[in-house]
């Protein structure tokens, strides 16, 4: 494993994270968490090197935290840092504060949090942080020694980033960064400032929710080949990722041995200005491919599964986005539709939408799902 400067504290990180969005299921409830598998999975990957596991309040219906916390008894938790999260969009009140914190340190295991994070920062979550003093509130945990270092979380527009960053003397941050959102939310431009600043940057989404670790279009393909290496999509995203010294760790929501293994191997191989002229030449016009075939930054987070329709929004913007990608093989989107209508039952097809916008709400990623929806049902049905 290879270990990276965690900002301005005395302490290293190992490259590869452990992000606890996307667990092993049982069945498609979010919740029904495969305990044991997810157990073994997250021990398997702190007994490789992995130091740094990232959960949240709302993860998994609330049950991320839960099964973190079983996977690091038996000496595991003093075997890595763990970093979990205010839902600053739920909360309405500073009771609410001390009861959403004491029942994480209840779900986790533990008597204190090493990093501490604002969770999703946006313009209005910014402000209503500042209404509720959550950092003052937080301070006064760190006073205590129940919070280690303080963080955020962040879905906006860069301008919003540096006023969050320049507002208090934070030790790290997280944001979405991968070769396709180079210039989206906080972007390059962010990455740079933070680390500049002294902060730690954490990135999530470096597979762009697994769009990036899938077989790209053939347009793509050949660009890669025409650097005579021969890597895995996800290698050459997270390669990517990696390849920025302002990169404190990358975070990887595995849900299989196999996807752990894979990325332990990337991770290793992995290290800053490591990547040739030619390489990152390949992933930029590889970013131009994907956004000229209308690439959906659906991070597949989840926020939107309580559609009062039933619709599974993540699922049908995946398929968009894969029947996008093979706009130059109609056969393939044939085959593309066919697989939509047997992995989706007929209720929570894009069809069933009513335009109610409640997705929009939640999205971090602020995209237009109405219309998105709208075109997976011309497109896929």
């Amino acid at each position: 494993m290879q270990y990276r400067p965690f900002g301005k504290l005395d302490w290293k990180v190992s490259a590869l994270g452990f992000g606890a969005m996307r667990l092993p299921l049982n069945s498609e409830d979010q919740a029904d968490i495969n305990v044991a598998e997810s157990v073994k999975l997250i021990r398997a990957a702190i007994d490789q090197g992995v130091n740094y596991i990232d959960t949240a309040y709302v993860y998994h219906e609330g049950q991320s935290e839960v099964v973190v916390g079983e996977a690091l008894k038996e000496g595991y938790r003093e075997k890595v840092k763990v970093a979990t999260k205010m839902p600053v969009f739920s909360v309405e009140s500073k009771a609410d504060l001390d009861r959403v914190f004491e029942t994480q340190l209840k779900r986790l295991k533990t008597d204190h949090v090493d990093f501490y994070l604002l969770h999703s920062l946006m313009a209005q979550t910014w402000r209503k942080a500042q209404e509720l003093d959550i950092l003052g509130w937080a301070e006064r945990k760190v006073d205590e020694g129940k919070i280690g270092y303080l963080g955020f979380s962040f879905h906006d527009e860069y301008d919003i980033f540096r006023e969050i960053v320049d507002a208090f003397d934070w030790t790290f941050c997280q944001i979405q960064y991968n070769y396709l959102d180079e210039h989206y939310q906080a972007g390059k431009a962010g990455l740079e400032y933070a680390a500049g600043r002294g902060l730690a940057v954490v990135v999530m989404e470096p597979l762009a929710g697994g769009l990036l670790a899938v077989q790209p279009p053939v347009d793509i393909q050949r660009e890669w080949d025409k650097t005579g290496v021969k890597r895995s999509a996800a290698d050459w995203a997270l390669r990517w990722v990696w390849n920025h010294s302002e990169v404190a760790t990358a975070l990887s929501g595995m849900n299989a041995m196999g996807q752990l293994q894979q990325n332990l191997a990337s991770a290793e191989a992995s290290g800053a200005n490591t990547l040739t002229s030619t390489e990152v030449s390949a992933l930029s016009k590889s970013r131009e491919l994907f956004l000229s075939l209308g690439y959906i930054g659906c991070s597949k987070c989840r926020y939107c599964s309580h559609c009062p329709q039933s619709i599974d929004i993540p699922v049908t913007l995946g398929f968009l986005n894969e029947y996008a990608s093979k706009r130059r093989e109609p056969e393939e989107q044939g085959r593309i539709k066919e697989r939509y209508l047997l992995a989706v039952p007929d209720e929570r097809r894009a069809n069933s939408c009513i335009h109610c916008g409640q997705c929009e709400q939640v999205c971090p990623q602020h995209l237009p799902v109405r219309k998105l929806i709208s075109e997976a049902a011309s497109a896929l049905l």
